[in-house]
């Protein structure tokens, strides 16, 4: 098995992985005011959690939206397992073809997420990414990654209400009971759930006839499962689709 490992602006998802099974995922803050001994303490509490030994765990792989962090916990991962991970970025295959007009601007996230998708899912293909922004790849029937949209996330939302508001609080994001929402938390989380759910339709109806075509959608993100059940259209979540790329990178490259 592997330890994969995504960076993200709001969240540190990280599990182990082999060709039969995730064995588990977890997620904990991402925080740039840790020491790589804090991170290290942190990964080798939840693989003793988990029972799993360092000499069960041949490598691994990290992918960063956050580059300081993750210099971070590439050094974590290193005192942990006695060598250094895989880190996705440039030189390191990934078998994607990038038809945007600078490659290197594609977010490592985005390139796993695809690879991942190219192998589950039959193309052409729409990939949300619900994080801290949510990120819409376009893949298209000849495999070729065409682009995609960047939107606020909905946790970023949340916060900007509240921030920029005198009478809106922080909230917490829940699926709402009721589209028409009775009180301020009920208005505010009918607004941000149904919102993106509403906004997410209808970027796959405008994108399907770009394409020419009806793609397969898949979503995954922390905030992908608060939004999926009150999409419309047929989206299919998949939580693991991030380590499962970074799974299929690090084979590639190892």
């Amino acid at each position: 098995m592997i330890f994969a490992i995504d960076i993200g602006n709001t969240n540190i998802t990280f599990g182990c992985i082999d060709d039969k099974k995730v064995y588990f995922t977890e997620r904990v803050s991402s925080d740039h005011n840790k020491t790589p001994f804090e991170y290290a303490i942190i990964f080798q509490n939840i693989l003793d959690f988990q029972k799993i030994t360092c000499e069960q765990i041949e490598g691994s792989i990290i992918s960063s939206v956050v580059p300081s962090i993750g210099d971070t916990v590439a050094q974590a991962v290193t005192r942990v397992l006695g060598r250094s991970p895989l880190v996705v970025g440039p030189g390191v295959k990934t078998g994607l073809n990038i038809l945007i007009e600078n490659p290197a601007q594609l977010g490592a996230d985005l390139v796993v997420g695809a690879v991942a998708a190219l192998e589950k899912y039959p193309c052409p293909m729409i990939i949300f990414d619900m994080g801290t922004a949510t990120t819409v790849s376009v893949i298209d029937k000849n495999r070729n990654f065409l682009g995609g949209m960047i939107a606020p996330g909905i946790r970023a939302a949340a916060q900007a209400m509240s921030q920029t508001t005198a009478q809106l609080p922080d909230i917490s994001p829940a699926i709402p009971k009721h589209v028409i929402g009775r009180n301020t938390i009920e208005c505010m989380r009918g607004g941000l759930i149904f919102g993106n759910a509403a906004m997410m339709d209808g970027l796959i109806d405008r994108i399907n006839d770009e394409l020419g075509a009806q793609a397969t959608v898949i979503a995954t993100g922390g905030m992908a499962r608060y939004v999926i059940p009150s999409c419309r259209r047929k989206v299919i979540y998949d939580d693991d689709l991030l380590l499962f790329g970074l799974y299929l990178i690090y084979k590639k490259n190892v």
